[in-house]
């Protein structure tokens, strides 16, 4: 029987430097500059790397982890700039699907499809949905925000009742910074929750390797010239608690 072994990413160290804390009997490798931390949460193998931004950089660290450490499932945790209109800073989206809005070989191949694959959308497992589902509506019971995160760092970001959605991620080695961007993507793809850099080719990789993902965003900005300004904070202060939370719990 193959045994269960979770790979958990992020692109930043302020995204996942609290989960590599949450480690017990820890062991470091270092492989193509990044080093993969290994150990037991819960009692559960667990391989914790950031991988730095962008869709090349996540790619070649989650084909590591699938190929060194065998892993057979991986969550991703991060920032993500809100798209939607619904969306407010604090809050949290699940990527149901992943799509690449950078990836355009028209008209060899349909605009968004990945050449020679025949896919343009990649969705997640529907189990580690529900499970991250379950483990984000604990989290944001008011109580028990509150408990873990001070109030003093949830108002300087505005953050008084975060909402989760399940909805589509779009990936591409882009930063959003105007609402022209964002007009023009959702003209392309209306069903858009929220823009990052990593998700569609993280989960592109684990379809190829047959590996059941998710991919969690906590909204940082509004992808435009209203962004947060103190972006290192957020994640440092909202985001990687967050972060530490739902994975605590979803793995039990």
């Amino acid at each position: 029987m193959t045994q269960r072994i979770i790979g958990i990413m992020g692109a930043l160290p302020e995204e996942i430097t609290g989960v590599i804390e949450l480690l017990k009997d820890k062991e470091e490798y270092r492989i193509g500059k990044r080093t993969y931390y290994k150990g037991t949460i819960n009692d559960q193998q667990v391989v914790v790397v950031y991988s730095r931004i962008g869709k090349v950089a996540a790619s070649a660290t989650v084909s590591t982890l699938i190929l060194k450490f065998n892993i057979t499932e991986l969550i991703f945790t991060g920032v993500a700039g809100g798209i939607s209109n619904h969306l407010k800073i604090g809050d949290i989206v699940i990527g149901s699907e992943l799509v690449q809005h950078d990836m355009d070989a028209y008209p060899l191949f349909p605009t968004f499809e990945i050449p020679l694959i025949g896919k343009s959308h990649f969705k997640s497992a529907n189990d580690l949905i529900q499970q991250a589902n379950e483990s984000i509506q604990h989290i944001f019971d008011q109580n028990y925000l509150h408990h873990v995160i001070s109030s003093d760092d949830l108002e300087q970001f505005h953050i008084h009742q975060p909402s989760l959605h399940i909805g589509l991620i779009a990936s591409g080695d882009q930063f959003f910074r105007d609402q022209t961007q964002k007009d023009h993507l959702l003209e392309l793809l209306p069903e858009t929750l929220c823009v990052e850099m990593e998700g569609a080719a993280v989960a592109q990789v684990c379809y190829e390797f047959g590996i059941p993902f998710v991919i969690i965003r906590t909204i940082s900005d509004e992808a435009d010239q209203h962004s947060t300004i103190d972006f290192t904070r957020f994640t440092e202060k909202i985001s990687n608690i967050y972060s530490i939370e739902i994975i605590k719990h979803i793995i039990k």
